[in-house]
């Protein structure tokens, strides 16, 4: 559970399927959870064993690093899905059968409840290998997947009850160690990923512009927090040796974030508009915090963003905006977006606040942080990776239109950009 939960998080950034990488984060949050409740189990032994982080078998960290190693998106899935959580599920089942009903009623209960998340994980992962793997990659995988089985043999199965079978096998994708590459890459429905020509705070905190263009705006905003994971995911990914418990609350926040992007696709569908199509989801955020600083400085600009969303004109002022929208939807979403950041402000104090000299050096620094990510606006666009075009009138417009509501002068003609406004780069961030 330990290397899958490693697995799912270094796989995210660089996974460009949109939904494998929200189930990604989904996944090593649930991974996470579960390597919390088995630890707590296992130290409630009378004669707990002590190197629960040691490999218990040389075919299992082939297993692990031949997948985590695999070449493409339908490779990792089927090595997953396929392989890897099968063998776990079968060896949890196994444990809870044999494990006395009443006398270690407590780990039955641990392997009951991970066995229905895990049963949830195998649903979503057979469903994304059917529609993502070709029957051309399945040939292809052969060779890895041979590996794979060799090496979960030689291992006596995941729980090493089934009997060694034959020796270690040699590494095939692994050979070459696996590297967590930190670039964040997007599916073809993102077609502009360096578009900040939309600034949506300006809009959002403006006294002048009407509530239900806002919630828009705000779904804009929820959407846009893709990059959140991917950055979080980073700082996970190149942070070792930290105890078990801030792994977990990191990948809780890192789900959270993962979350609220789904919250914002999913306010979009309800107004009836495709993102894909009439949005510019950009990823310049987690491009620049994972390609110019160093973890404990990302964790610092996380953290000192997430200061600024809790004052009035941060998460309380989104949830009101909702209200005086009279859009239930948005207010649900903003409610628990703005309970969400509570408990992201608890996990920074606990596991960057706590590191620091004092809370306000933490804040001071991750200031100074931010303020040394470089967005290159103009150079993107000498490049002809954007344009900065300003899809928000098309969109704004296409949703009065389907509402039959009058649009508002002042949001149609809106066009302020985040090069207009520079300074407003420092409250930028797909978490705000």
């Amino acid at each position: 559970l330990r290397r899958l939960h490693a697995l799912w998080v270094g796989r995210i950034t660089s996974e460009p399927v949109y939904e494998v990488k929200m189930a990604f984060s989904l996944h090593a949050h649930l991974a996470a959870e579960q390597v919390t409740a088995l630890r707590a189990r296992v130290g409630e032994m009378r004669e707990p064993p002590l190197g629960l982080e040691d490999v218990p078998h040389a075919g299992l960290e082939v297993l692990m690093d031949e997948v985590l190693a695999s070449a493409g998106t339908g490779e990792l899935l089927m090595g997953v899905y396929e392989g890897v959580l099968p063998a776990l599920r079968d060896a949890m089942d196994r444990h809870r059968a044999e494990a006395h009903v009443l006398a270690d009623q407590p780990t039955r209960r641990a392997l009951r409840m991970a066995l229905v998340e895990l049963e949830e994980m195998l649903d979503w992962g057979r469903a994304a290998v059917s529609a993502l793997a070709t029957e051309g990659e399945r040939a292809g995988w052969a060779p890895a997947r041979l590996v794979l089985e060799a090496a979960l043999r030689s291992a006596g199965g995941m729980d090493g009850t089934m009997g060694e079978a034959g020796p270690v096998p040699a590494r095939l994708r692994s050979a070459t160690p696996w590297r967590y590459d930190g670039v964040p890459r997007r599916d073809a429905r993102f077609e502009d990923p360096y578009n900040m020509g939309v600034n949506a705070e300006v809009f959002l905190y403006d006294p002048a512009m009407p509530s239900d263009a806002k919630v828009l705006m705000m779904y804009y905003k929820r959407l846009r927090e893709i990059d959140v994971p991917e950055m979080m995911a980073s700082i996970v990914a190149e942070t070792p040796g930290k105890p078990w418990g801030y792994y977990r609350d990191m990948t809780r926040q890192l789900w959270d974030e993962a979350r609220h992007a789904m919250l914002g696709e999913v306010g979009f569908v309800s107004a009836g508009v495709d993102w894909a199509r009439e949005v510019r989801v950009n990823f310049t955020w987690s491009l620049g915090l994972n390609t110019q600083l160093k973890p404990l400085e990302r964790h610092a600009v996380l953290y000192f963003i997430e200061q600024g969303l809790m004052p009035r004109t941060g998460k309380r002022h989104e949830w009101e905006v909702s209200l005086a929208a009279a859009n239930p939807l948005a207010a649900t979403i903003q409610d628990f977006d703005w309970a969400d950041e509570v408990l992201h402000a608890r996990i920074g104090r606990d596991w960057y606040v706590s590191a620091m000299p004092s809370a306000h050096e933490a804040v001071q620094y991750g200031d100074r942080c931010w303020s040394r990510v470089l967005m290159g606006w103009a150079e993107w666009r000498a490049q002809g990776l954007t344009g900065h075009a300003n899809w928000w009138p098309a969109l704004y417009a296409g949703w009065c239109a389907r509402e039959d509501r009058e649009p508002d002068a002042r949001a149609a003609a809106y066009a302020v950009t985040y090069e207009t406004v520079r300074a407003d780069l420092r409250d930028v961030s797909a978490s705000g």
